[in-house]
């Protein structure tokens, strides 16, 4: 596996959502990670249903039934909840992703990994902080600004921007 779609703050645009997934298998997305803000359990089932890579997801602040999103998400093999955070491996690279972007800089200055996301602000965010790539995608939801994602590619160790159109 060598890319990934990265998402936040969905927040139940399942518009958005659909036209992003259609662009993450296009591109040839082999993993998906959502840094948080799902908001409601049926997008679960919406990125389950539209991606067949591993899926991975965190919460946010806006996930309104915790409860529920782990139960959906436990009925789809290849989707993950990992909580609050996240520290993965894929392609070869260390990765970690959380909701909030004050812990993510924190994690990112650490040098401990290649890809650092998160999501919480709407706003997308990309700098190298040593060699890590530190990265808010985002919002899909495209509430405060255009709807975009973020794919990154573990082969290049390399991140591009997508706008979802």
């Amino acid at each position: 596996m060598t890319k990934i779609a990265i998402f936040s703050d969905s927040h139940d645009n399942i518009w958005n959502l659909d036209k992003a997934l259609a662009q993450a298998r296009a591109r040839g997305a082999d993993a998906l990670l959502h840094c948080g803000d799902l908001c409601a359990p049926f997008i679960v089932k919406q990125l389950a249903e539209g991606f067949s890579g591993p899926i991975h997801l965190v919460f946010g602040n806006n996930d309104g039934d915790g409860r529920l999103i782990q139960v959906v998400a436990s009925k789809f093999p290849q989707v993950t909840h990992h909580g609050i955070y996240a520290e993965l491996e894929i392609g070869g690279r260390k990765i970690a992703f959380i909701h909030y972007p004050g812990p993510a800089l924190r994690i990112a200055q650490s040098g401990q990994f290649d890809l650092v996301c998160y999501g919480h602000d709407h706003t997308r965010h990309h700098e190298v902080i040593g060699q890590t790539h530190f990265v808010n995608p985002g919002e899909i939801m495209g509430k405060d600004h255009p709807p975009t994602w973020g794919l990154y590619d573990a082969a290049l160790h390399a991140f591009e921007w997508v706008n979802v159109e």
